[in-house]
Order: C-alpha cells, then sequence, then structure tokens
C-alpha cells in the first residue's frame, strides 16, 4: 500500500471514521482497485489501534469493497464494469419512482445544489463531482418521502462512487450531467411526475452507458500498462 491516508484525532470509538477514511480512498482511486491493505499499515498511517481498523477492514469486505488477499491482508476489490451496469441498472429504477414520488409533492430542488455541481464538474476534484451528484440525488430521495428509497440506493452507491472515480477526471460529459440533473428538477417542480421519471431514467441510462464504456476502456488500458 502506497497511498497517504490521515491521521485520525483520538477518541473513544472510531470504526466509523476508519470505515469512512477507507471508503472515500476506494472511491475516489487513492487506494486503487487490486491495492493490497494490512491492519498494520493503515494503523500505523492514521495512527489508531487495529482494533477499529480491523472492524472497518470487515464492514468493507461485507460490502464486496475488499477481499481476502493471497497470504495475508485484503486486497480492494477489482472493478468490473458488467456488475457497475446491473448496479445502475437497480439504482435508476429506484431513481424514477424517487422522481415521481417528489413531483407528485412538486418538490424544489435548492438551485445551489445545481450550481454546487456545475461548479464541482468544471473544476478536478473528483471527491467533491461525486459528492455534488450524490448530494443532488439524495435530496430527490428525501423529497420522495420514502425513506426505503435511500436506505436501498445507499448499497448500489456505495459501489457507484467507485467507478465514478475512476472515470470522472476524464470525462466529457461532466457538464452536460448537470443539464440533466436540472432538466429533472424543473419536471418535479412542475408536478410532472410522468416527465420527471422519463428524464430519470434517460439520465441513468446515458449514465450507466457511459460509464460502463469508459470503465471498460480505462480497465483496458490498465490492463495493458500491468
Amino acid at each position: 500500500m502506497t497511498a497517504i491516508l490521515p491521521k485520525i484525532q483520538t477518541r473513544p470509538d472510531y470504526v466509523d471514521e476508519v470505515y469512512k477514511m477507507l471508503l472515500d480512498a476506494i472511491s475516489d482511486g487513492t487506494l486503487a482497485p487490486g491495492t493490497r491493505l494490512t491492519q498494520e499499515e493503515i494503523a500505523d498511517q492514521m495512527q489508531v489501534s487495529r482494533s477499529p481498523v480491523l472492524q472497518a477492514l470487515r464492514l468493507l469486505k461485507k460490502d464486496g469493497l475488499v477481499q481476502d488477499a493471497p497470504g495475508r491482508g485484503v486486497l480492494v476489490t477489482p472493478l468490473d464494469a458488467a456488475a457497475v451496469g446491473h448496479y445502475y441498472e437497480v439504482r435508476g429504477a429506484l431513481d424514477a419512482l424517487a422522481a415521481r414520488l417528489a413531483a407528485a409533492r412538486r418538490f424544489r430542488v435548492d438551485p445551489a445544489l445545481i450550481a454546487q455541481g456545475r461548479r464541482a464538474a468544471r473544476g478536478k476534484d473528483v471527491k467533491a463531482m461525486m459528492d455534488a451528484d450524490m448530494a443532488f440525488h439524495h435530496a430527490i430521495y428525501e423529497a420522495a418521502g420514502n425513506p426505503l428509497l435511500a436506505q436501498s440506493a445507499e448499497m448500489y452507491w456505495v459501489h457507484l462512487r467507485r467507478a465514478m472515480g475512476a472515470v470522472l477526471q476524464s470525462s466529457a460529459q461532466r457538464e452536460s450531467i448537470w443539464d440533466e440533473h436540472e432538466a429533472i428538477a424543473d419536471a418535479i417542480a412542475a408536478g410532472d411526475a410522468v416527465r420527471a421519471a422519463e428524464l430519470t431514467d434517460l439520465h441513468t441510462t446515458r449514465a450507466r452507458e457511459n460509464l460502463t464504456r469508459r470503465l471498460g476502456e480505462f480497465l483496458g488500458e490498465a490492463r495493458q500498462l500491468a
């Protein structure tokens, strides 16, 4: 493991914080697919004991983000374009339902969320791009009034963040994504449930096709360099 991980301030129980920091590092590519991780290295870099690191790694393994490595330790689970496509199909169905329910309430997405997303898309901070994208969609989940939507979508977002982190830096579609988001927000605010769902379905279909294509190219390039 060559990535530099941040230190954690001392507190009684920081399993969740170790988990979140490792999740962010896996998602944005700081810890690349195939990277070997050991409790000792992580504990040393974060300056925590091995116990919270062990618990965090167990959670990541349960999520499918790390897997047992030959010998000792674990490794970051390799990305798989086909699996990403499957996650997107299910997330797309959840997002379309959320859009319909939010439109029934004529929910108005905060314009600041869209402005923030456009700023992030013009920059180079991949984490900021992913955070803005997630904030937009989670606002719609909450507006739908069904807490099961956000809970169900979360397990797919965990894996999709990884694929997004791998390809966003070189994606030419970053700006157009926010044009699509704004159109969805307008349909929801107008109370047009059918159009909101249609635009959401088109948005996730385009995102799935673009992401799986770019991820396939990314993985192909990685194999050539290996």
